[in-house]
Protein backbone atom coordinates (compact mmCIF):
# COMPACT_ATOMS: atom_id res chain seq x y z
CA UNK A 1 0.00 0.00 0.00
CA UNK A 2 0.98 3.74 -0.58
CA UNK A 3 1.93 5.83 2.19
CA UNK A 4 -1.03 8.06 3.17
CA UNK A 5 0.71 11.62 4.52
CA UNK A 6 -1.06 13.22 7.20
CA UNK A 7 0.10 16.81 8.78
CA UNK A 8 -2.93 17.01 10.45
CA UNK A 9 -2.54 14.13 12.82
CA UNK A 10 0.69 15.54 14.01
CA UNK A 11 0.05 19.18 14.02
CA UNK A 12 -3.53 19.02 16.22
CA UNK A 13 -5.31 17.57 19.52
CA UNK A 14 -2.78 15.97 21.72
CA UNK A 15 0.18 15.87 19.43
CA UNK A 16 0.50 19.20 18.26
CA UNK A 17 0.56 20.12 22.10
CA UNK A 18 3.41 17.96 22.26
CA UNK A 19 5.06 19.79 19.68
CA UNK A 20 4.55 23.29 20.80
CA UNK A 21 5.31 22.00 24.52
CA UNK A 22 8.83 20.80 22.48
CA UNK A 23 9.30 24.13 20.84
CA UNK A 24 9.00 26.23 24.08
CA UNK A 25 11.46 24.16 25.38
CA UNK A 26 13.69 24.62 22.77
CA UNK A 27 13.11 28.41 22.87
CA UNK A 28 13.60 28.59 26.46
CA UNK A 29 16.99 26.23 26.54
CA UNK A 30 18.52 28.27 23.72
CA UNK A 31 17.87 31.29 24.91
CA UNK A 32 19.62 30.86 28.03
CA UNK A 33 22.73 29.09 26.46
CA UNK A 34 22.56 32.14 24.18
CA UNK A 35 23.25 34.76 26.98
CA UNK A 36 25.39 32.32 28.91
CA UNK A 37 27.21 31.40 26.40
CA UNK A 38 28.05 35.32 25.35
CA UNK A 39 28.99 36.24 28.58
CA UNK A 40 31.29 33.45 29.26
CA UNK A 41 33.14 33.56 25.92
CA UNK A 42 33.22 37.21 26.15
CA UNK A 43 35.40 36.70 29.57
CA UNK A 44 37.10 33.91 28.25
CA UNK A 45 38.73 35.85 24.87
CA UNK A 46 39.58 38.84 27.48
CA UNK A 47 41.55 36.44 30.07
CA UNK A 48 43.43 35.37 27.03
CA UNK A 49 44.13 38.33 25.95
CA UNK A 50 45.36 39.43 29.99
CA UNK A 51 49.36 39.46 30.81
CA UNK A 52 48.37 37.08 33.78
CA UNK A 53 49.82 33.69 32.53
CA UNK A 54 47.95 31.29 34.49
CA UNK A 55 44.70 32.82 33.49
CA UNK A 56 46.07 32.92 29.69
CA UNK A 57 46.76 28.99 30.28
CA UNK A 58 43.24 28.49 31.84
CA UNK A 59 41.48 30.50 29.11
CA UNK A 60 43.44 29.08 26.11
CA UNK A 61 42.35 25.43 27.66
CA UNK A 62 38.94 26.09 28.21
CA UNK A 63 38.69 27.06 24.41
CA UNK A 64 40.75 24.13 22.73
CA UNK A 65 39.20 21.25 25.05
CA UNK A 66 35.97 22.43 24.66
CA UNK A 67 36.00 23.24 20.83
CA UNK A 68 37.83 19.80 19.87
CA UNK A 69 35.61 17.74 21.93
CA UNK A 70 32.30 16.49 20.81
CA UNK A 71 29.38 18.10 21.88
CA UNK A 72 27.46 15.15 22.35
CA UNK A 73 30.25 13.86 24.44
CA UNK A 74 30.03 16.70 26.50
CA UNK A 75 26.60 16.08 27.06
CA UNK A 76 27.01 12.98 28.24
CA UNK A 77 29.74 14.16 30.44
CA UNK A 78 27.89 16.69 32.21
CA UNK A 79 25.22 14.28 32.83
CA UNK A 80 26.91 11.50 34.31
CA UNK A 81 29.69 13.05 35.26
CA UNK A 82 28.47 15.91 37.26
CA UNK A 83 28.88 14.80 40.53
CA UNK A 84 32.73 14.32 39.98
CA UNK A 85 33.05 17.91 38.89
CA UNK A 86 30.45 20.12 40.39
CA UNK A 87 30.23 20.65 43.86
CA UNK A 88 28.07 18.61 45.88
CA UNK A 89 25.45 21.49 47.07
CA UNK A 90 25.10 22.12 43.31
CA UNK A 91 24.48 18.56 42.19
CA UNK A 92 21.50 18.99 44.77
CA UNK A 93 20.14 22.05 43.72
CA UNK A 94 20.01 20.84 40.49
CA UNK A 95 18.13 17.25 41.05
CA UNK A 96 16.12 19.57 43.08
CA UNK A 97 14.58 20.91 39.80
CA UNK A 98 15.36 20.03 36.00
CA UNK A 99 18.68 17.94 36.41
CA UNK A 100 18.60 17.07 32.59
CA UNK A 101 18.18 20.47 31.13
CA UNK A 102 20.51 22.04 33.53
CA UNK A 103 22.96 19.66 31.75
CA UNK A 104 21.82 20.54 28.70
CA UNK A 105 22.21 24.50 29.25
CA UNK A 106 26.23 23.79 30.83
CA UNK A 107 26.94 21.53 27.44
CA UNK A 108 25.49 23.83 24.71
CA UNK A 109 26.91 26.91 26.61
CA UNK A 110 30.58 26.02 27.41
CA UNK A 111 30.59 24.44 23.94
CA UNK A 112 29.33 27.39 22.02
CA UNK A 113 30.91 29.86 24.77
CA UNK A 114 34.77 28.36 23.37
CA UNK A 115 33.99 29.32 19.67
CA UNK A 116 32.46 32.70 20.89
CA UNK A 117 35.34 33.18 22.51
CA UNK A 118 37.96 32.83 19.51
CA UNK A 119 35.42 35.78 17.35
CA UNK A 120 35.24 37.78 20.01
CA UNK A 121 39.17 37.26 20.33
CA UNK A 122 39.55 37.89 16.30
CA UNK A 123 37.19 41.06 16.49
CA UNK A 124 39.51 42.47 19.33
CA UNK A 125 42.81 42.26 17.29
CA UNK A 126 40.73 44.07 14.60
CA UNK A 127 40.67 47.01 16.86
CA UNK A 128 43.93 49.25 16.23
CA UNK A 129 46.61 48.75 19.12
CA UNK A 130 46.91 52.42 19.71
CA UNK A 131 43.15 52.45 20.97
CA UNK A 132 43.87 49.97 23.72
CA UNK A 133 46.95 52.37 24.84
CA UNK A 134 44.97 55.61 24.64
CA UNK A 135 42.67 54.14 26.69
CA UNK A 136 45.35 53.26 29.59
CA UNK A 137 46.73 55.71 28.72
CA UNK A 138 43.56 58.14 29.67
CA UNK A 139 43.53 56.23 33.06
CA UNK A 140 41.18 53.47 32.67
CA UNK A 141 42.72 49.63 34.18
CA UNK A 142 42.54 46.86 31.07
CA UNK A 143 39.16 45.41 32.25
CA UNK A 144 37.61 49.44 32.04
CA UNK A 145 39.40 49.83 28.41
CA UNK A 146 38.15 46.33 27.01
CA UNK A 147 34.81 47.03 28.43
CA UNK A 148 33.79 50.59 27.40
CA UNK A 149 36.05 51.02 24.09
CA UNK A 150 37.42 47.67 22.48
CA UNK A 151 34.88 45.56 23.00
CA UNK A 152 31.71 47.68 21.68
CA UNK A 153 33.46 48.39 18.42
CA UNK A 154 34.85 44.18 18.69
CA UNK A 155 30.95 43.31 18.80
CA UNK A 156 29.85 45.60 15.89
CA UNK A 157 32.94 43.57 13.86
CA UNK A 158 31.55 40.21 14.53
CA UNK A 159 28.32 40.17 14.09
CA UNK A 160 27.54 37.49 11.29
CA UNK A 161 30.02 35.36 12.89
CA UNK A 162 28.08 35.63 15.99
CA UNK A 163 24.89 34.95 14.17
CA UNK A 164 26.37 31.78 12.81
CA UNK A 165 27.62 30.79 16.49
CA UNK A 166 24.07 31.64 17.92
CA UNK A 167 21.96 29.43 14.83
CA UNK A 168 24.61 26.49 15.58
CA UNK A 169 23.60 26.47 19.39
CA UNK A 170 19.90 26.73 18.48
CA UNK A 171 20.49 23.83 16.18
CA UNK A 172 22.65 21.91 18.76
CA UNK A 173 20.13 21.93 21.62
CA UNK A 174 18.36 19.17 19.48
CA UNK A 175 20.76 16.75 21.21
CA UNK A 176 20.04 17.46 24.55
CA UNK A 177 17.15 14.84 23.61
CA UNK A 178 19.56 12.09 24.29
CA UNK A 179 19.79 12.77 28.30
CA UNK A 180 15.64 13.48 28.23
CA UNK A 181 15.09 16.46 27.78
CA UNK A 182 11.58 16.97 26.29
CA UNK A 183 12.79 19.88 23.27
CA UNK A 184 11.65 20.06 19.87
CA UNK A 185 13.10 16.94 18.56
CA UNK A 186 12.24 14.63 21.37
CA UNK A 187 8.36 15.50 20.65
CA UNK A 188 8.95 14.60 17.44
CA UNK A 189 10.57 11.35 17.63
CA UNK A 190 7.18 10.59 20.60
CA UNK A 191 4.88 11.41 17.89
CA UNK A 192 6.49 9.19 15.12
CA UNK A 193 6.29 6.30 17.67
CA UNK A 194 2.75 7.23 18.56
CA UNK A 195 1.61 7.62 15.12
CA UNK A 196 4.22 5.83 12.87
CA UNK A 197 3.87 9.38 10.73
CA UNK A 198 7.66 10.15 11.32
CA UNK A 199 7.72 11.90 7.77
CA UNK A 200 5.57 14.38 8.77
CA UNK A 201 6.35 15.49 12.30
CA UNK A 202 10.01 15.50 11.70
CA UNK A 203 8.75 17.86 8.22
CA UNK A 204 6.61 20.04 10.74
CA UNK A 205 9.90 19.88 13.59
CA UNK A 206 12.45 20.96 10.96
CA UNK A 207 10.16 23.76 9.65
CA UNK A 208 10.23 25.17 13.50
CA UNK A 209 13.67 25.04 13.34
CA UNK A 210 14.34 26.79 10.13
CA UNK A 211 11.87 29.87 11.16
CA UNK A 212 13.74 29.71 14.88
CA UNK A 213 16.78 30.52 12.85
CA UNK A 214 15.41 33.22 10.10
CA UNK A 215 13.75 34.71 13.23
CA UNK A 216 17.23 34.90 15.19
CA UNK A 217 18.96 35.88 11.90
CA UNK A 218 16.14 38.57 10.96
CA UNK A 219 16.47 40.48 14.25
CA UNK A 220 20.24 40.45 15.09
CA UNK A 221 20.98 41.87 11.82
CA UNK A 222 18.12 44.13 12.21
CA UNK A 223 19.35 45.51 15.59
CA UNK A 224 23.25 45.58 14.12
CA UNK A 225 21.51 48.00 11.75
CA UNK A 226 20.32 50.17 14.36
CA UNK A 227 22.72 50.40 15.71
CA UNK A 228 24.73 51.42 13.64
CA UNK A 229 22.23 54.11 11.73
CA UNK A 230 21.59 55.69 15.30
CA UNK A 231 25.78 55.78 15.66
CA UNK A 232 26.25 57.39 12.11
CA UNK A 233 23.75 60.47 13.34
Amino acid sequence: MAYQFDFGQVVSGEYGDWLLSGLATTLHISAISIVLSLGLGTVVAVLRLSKVRPLVWIAASFTEFFRNTPLLVQIFFWYFGSYSVLPEAVNEWLYARDFEFACGVIALTVYTAAFIAEEIRSGIFSIPKNQLEASRACGLTFLQAMAYVILPQAFRVIIPPLISQFLNLIKNSSLVMTIGVMDLTYMARQIEAHTFHGFEAFTISTLMYLTISLIVSFSVNLYNRYVLHVRSR
